[in-house]
């Protein structure tokens, strides 16, 4: 593995572990030339995915621009990274899992929005505002719309939460 300090080609594993999802295994590296420390990850590749752009070019899937996409969507956000990652990997083995190694952009967005909805809806916001380009402050309030009206049906399908009663006090009584 090449060093991304000093470009040395002989770097050593120090530590290998798992993840706790048990879908990669982590490894911290040292470069002898430097000494810089790093981490790299090794994960299962099911198949080789090719991105449909918009454009019609086909570029290979980069897992690592996804992540990035999710971070700046997440940014200053108080959620979990291991419930990013395995967000992040839940859409990746859905990929994978299409049967087909020809993946739209537009199918990629639809499953990061899924997913940072159930994450976070302010992420879910900005990642949507730079996805489906947002022009205007209408399309803010059509998310939001959206978001609410999908916390509305959710709660329903909850069905009614009974209200705990206040210890000691006794309902009033109708007047009859």
């Amino acid at each position: 593995m090449r060093c991304p300090y000093c470009g040395g080609l002989d770097t050593q594993v120090r530590d290998s572990r798992p993840t706790e999802d048990n879908t990669a295994i982590r490894r911290r590296r040292i470069c002898p030339d430097c000494g810089g420390r790093f981490t790299t990850f090794e994960r299962v590749q099911l198949r080789e995915l090719m991105v449909l752009k918009r454009s019609g070019r086909r570029v290979p899937f980069d897992r690592d621009k996804l992540a990035r996409s999710v971070d700046v969507a997440l940014r200053k956000r108080p959620v979990d990274g291991e419930r990013v990652e395995r967000m992040l990997s839940g859409i990746v083995r859905q990929l994978e899992s299409m049967g087909d190694s020809d993946i739209t952009s537009e199918t990629i967005g639809e499953m990061v929005m899924e997913g940072l909805k159930q994450l976070d809806d302010v992420a879910y916001v900005r990642f949507a505002s730079v996805y489906r380009n947002f022009r205007e402050a209408k399309d803010f309030e059509n998310a939001l719309a959206e978001l609410s009206q999908e916390g509305e049906v959710k709660a329903e399908a909850e069905g009614p939460k009974d209200k705990p009663k206040a210890a000691g006090k006794t309902p009033p009584r109708s007047a009859e």
